[in-house]
């Protein structure tokens, strides 16, 4: 509209998620996944930012992605692979159940 405006603001505001700060329980999950017969997890580093990097920037091992598997995230595209739901939920399940055992490290 005529003589409208509009101002944004902002910066990042998230610290980064640094691959270092959860190297231990990834190792956990990458491991149980091989013995659920999943496969092996792969390690990826993409754009933008989540709640997880708060976690991570004070000292808690955070993983980030173990929900569904898909692609195209927050777009009109986005979808999941229907297949992959259960055995990421045992994944989930499994890494739980260790960390009440061992700890996060």
């Amino acid at each position: 509209m005529a003589g409208t405006t509009l101002t944004v603001t902002g910066e990042p505001n998230r610290p980064p998620l640094e691959k270092t700060a959860s190297a231990g329980l990834f190792a956990k999950a990458r491991a149980l996944a091989a013995g659920l017969g999943i496969g092996d997890l792969r390690e990826i580093s993409v754009g933008g930012a989540s709640d997880g990097n708060f976690s991570a920037a004070v000292g808690c091992p955070t993983l980030d992605g173990l929900g569904g598997v898909g692609d195209g995230a927050h777009a009109e595209g986005e979808y999941v692979v229907v297949s992959e739901m259960a055995p990421r939920a045992a994944l989930l399940a499994a890494l739980v159940e260790q960390l009440l055992k061992d700890g996060p490290g």
